[in-house]
């Protein structure tokens, strides 16, 4: 069964070969079969795989299919490596991505390019999974470059919105910064190893680098730039909340589940790499601080219900990062795939509110749904439970291993460490605050729930996975991760600073339960204050990073655009251009049609010969 690996890939590029061939002109049932069934059938062949992968107790397993392309030394195949770490992210990718794509085919049903929507979301998938699977970098750029690509097309999807070809055009710019710099650390590795072949690259780096080496500090500096913009961390974190311009479906697998998760697979996948470089593994602890910080004061102040949802993601991602960084490996990809069971719920339920509600995202235009929208309510409340990591839902186990880890490490520590619990709070406030605005406010609107086994399975099974999945990735995960990272001890902080770390969330429910549930507190008189006032503006803009980038590169490029009008760099071709035509012009003037012109023209010129010949 390993040897048919390839299909996995296969089968969701095969759907979007048929449904793109058919120019979109195929039945919706057949369209919704091939859209949704590819990646079911990658599903199953993914637990398949696993059982044989698993029951073998296999630490890795590559298959070649072929060499890609050949320059004198130079000869990446095109060949698949599966283990632990890829074979985790495999179950999240097809197994995730099958739920929201049942879901998606009747949440987008009645849209008019339907089949157009499925071929976009199948060559997602398959450069996904090609993406993991890749045994090297130049693979794993390619699949990099096609879920950019795909989520490209997906964010402006409804393109006919001005709005959502600039969110697209954002989100293609802010993360071409990041893959720049990945393509460029790309070159400076196999300038010195040789290889980009990922587990040789790893075994020479060792071999030829100390700890502390800076070369190996500044190809990691480069991989760590395309993982921050792929996975919408600081300083490019600002394409992402403008995404949400994409149908709810693919907010849920692309900038939820998967795609924003490809920086965290990148650095885990060369994580010997970045043990050379302690420097950049502290960097990137304070990257995910720092970004989990900064999107939970932002997520307090908004009133979109996805845009809530975004930033929550950028600060759950952060979270990872931070796992990454103390050197909690194992722990940061167990938070990818809690973060995927309770995100993609809480996506997908806000989806289904949001068509109850004809299409409003505006939370504080909802109110009133716990009596009118029961089963999303209930639904909705599971995810957020998870995302606040209130135990024993996932989101617990997994960020309590990150939180212990933090206080034990060496690039953690105090410090570190109490950021991630404000982010938590932070966490509780504002997820709190989403769910009494939009479930007990007062009603606004009339609400038509849509019925249907499409949304409602998914969401259950997610929903079971938001409290129970958790249990059973820490437990029949265990090997699988450690065959791939260091090992170590499980860390064991002091009993009060696990304690803090539980109690914190409550703590931030019942803040702000008091201000949104019971409105014992006004909020809106707190947040209108003079002290807060002017936050709230700062923290709603997502503190001015948008403006900053306005300020230092867009208007600047926009100036030398204006002044550069004619381009300087057509003066050259232009130039032989109107030199060709007065030429033109001057030589056109002696194909008068006059006879005598033409003697007397000749005449001068036999003249002119034979003076020539004669004297000279």
């Amino acid at each position: 069964m390993l040897n048919l690996l390839w299909l996995v890939p296969f089968f969701p590029f095969l759907g979007f070969v048929l449904l793109v061939s058919t120019s979109g002109k195929m039945p919706k049932p057949w369209t919704t079969m091939i859209g949704a069934g590819s990646i079911g059938l990658a599903a199953l062949t993914t637990a398949l795989i696993a059982y044989e992968f698993l029951s073998q107790d296999m630490t890795s397993f590559q298959l070649h299919l072929w060499t890609w392309m050949e320059a004198g030394n130079f000869a990446p195949g095109f060949s698949l490596y599966l283990d632990g770490l890829a074979l985790s992210m495999l179950f999240v990718i097809t197994g995730v991505g099958f739920l929201i794509h049942i879901y998606a085919s009747g949440y987008m049903y009645d849209d008019e390019d339907f089949p157009r929507f499925f071929t976009y979301t199948n060559l997602f998938v398959a450069a996904m999974v090609m993406l993991v699977l890749a045994d090297n970098l130049v693979l794993l750029f390619l699949g990099w470059e096609g879920v950019g690509l795909c989520s490209f097309l997906l964010i402006g999807f409804w393109y006919k919105d001005p709005a959502n070809g600039l969110a697209a055009r954002k989100a293609f710019v802010v993360t071409r910064v990041g893959d720049t710099a990945f393509a460029i650390g790309l070159f400076l590795l196999y300038k010195h190893v040789g290889t980009l072949d990922i587990q040789e690259a790893m075994i020479k780096a060792k071999l030829l680098w100390t700890e502390d080496n800076a070369t190996a500090s500044l190809i990691c500096a480069l991989l760590l730039g395309g993982a921050v913009g792929k996975s919408a961390q600081l300083p490019l974190q600002t394409w992402l909340p403008d995404a949400m311009a994409g149908p709810t479906p693919v907010s849920a697998l692309i900038h939820a589940a998967t795609m924003v998760t490809a920086g965290v697979y990148l650095i885990a996948r060369n994580h010997e790499l970045f043990l050379l470089s302690p420097d950049m593994m502290y960097a990137v602890a304070v990257v995910g601080v720092l970004t989990l910080l900064m999107s939970g004061f932002t997520a307090l102040t908004q009133s979109d219900l996805k845009r809530v949802l975004a930033y929550s993601t950028i600060s759950q991602i952060g979270y990872m990062f931070l796992a990454l960084g103390v050197g909690a490996w194992s722990s940061a990809i167990f938070h990818l795939m809690t973060h995927a069971f309770f995100k993609a719920l809480l996506f997908l339920t806000a989806g289904t509110i949001i068509l109850s509600l004809h299409h409003e995202q505006n939370i504080f235009k909802m109110g009133g749904l716990v009596k009118r929208l029961p089963l999303p309510c209930i639904l909705f409340f599971i995810g957020c439970l998870g995302l606040i990591a209130v135990p024993p839902t996932s989101g617990f186990w997994s960020k309590e291993q990150i939180l212990n880890a933090t206080w034990e490490s060496s690039t953690g520590g105090p410090l570190i460490w109490l950021g991630a619990v404000l982010g938590a709070f932070m966490t509780a406030l504002y997820t709190t605050r989403m769910f009494c605005i939009v479930f007990l406010g007062p009603s606004n609107g009339d609400v038509h729930e849509p019925k249907g086994f499409k949304f409602v399975a998914p969401l259950v099974v997610l929903a079971f996975l938001a409290l129970v999945g958790g249990v059973f990735v820490e437990t029949a995960w265990q090997l699988p991760l450690s065959n791939v990272f260091p090992g170590g001890h499980a860390p064991h902080p002091p009993t009060v600073i696990v304690v803090i770390a539980i109690a914190t969330p409550f703590l931030g429910i019942a803040i702000s339960y008091l201000f949104y549930g019971k409105r014992v507190f006004s909020a809106e008189k707190f947040a209108n204050s003079a002290l807060m006032k002017p936050l709230k503006t700062f923290f709603d803009s997502g503190w001015a990073m948008d403006w900053f980038y306005d300020l230092l590169l867009v208007k600047p490029y926009q100036w030398l655009a204006k002044i550069n009008k004619k381009d300087c760099v057509n003066l050259l071709p232009d130039a032989s251009s109107a030199a060709a035509k007065i030429l033109h012009a001057a030589l056109s003037m002696t194909q008068n049609g006059q006879l005598r012109l033409y003697v007397g023209v000749m005449g001068t010129a036999a003249l002119f010969v034979i003076f020539v010949v004669v004297f000279l």
